[in-house]
């Protein structure tokens, strides 16, 4: 089930035309995806003191369609579209009303502690593909 996530356009995260500012669409869907996994029960400041697993973004697809602009109340939807041994890929849309401003795939991967790729925890990849 897609996870969607609101948040309000202010004037620092629009450019000199007063619009979203490209790379502000990226910190956009980085609060998504933290409130998703919060969402679903999964801390992840425990899961690194305790496992010394964190999540790091490997790739990111982006497709800007329309621009958003200050005071506009924007909505970004998270979804999960594959999860492998060790590897979260997601869509995420960044929308105001019924119009999608922004599109992405975005790829994550699980690190140990070592910073190499580590299994992603079977009770975690649960939980992620609800």
């Amino acid at each position: 089930m897609p996870h969607s996530f609101s948040l309000r356009v202010y004037y620092e995260d629009t450019d000199l035309a007063g619009i979203v500012y490209y790379a502000n669409y990226l910190k956009f869907i980085e609060r998504a995806r933290s409130e998703w996994v919060r969402g679903i029960g999964v801390d992840q400041v425990a899961l690194k003191a305790e496992q010394g697993i964190v999540f790091a973004v490997r790739r990111v697809e982006a497709d800007y369609l329309s621009p958003a602009k200050f005071d506009d109340v924007l909505s970004v939807t998270t979804d999960v579209q594959d999860i492998t041994a060790a590897r979260i890929t997601l869509t995420q849309d960044v929308s105001r009303g019924d119009e999608t401003l922004f599109k992405s795939v975005v790829t994550l991967v699980c690190l140990g502690a070592d910073g190499r790729p580590h299994r992603l925890p079977a009770d975690i990849r649960q939980l992620m593909q609800r």
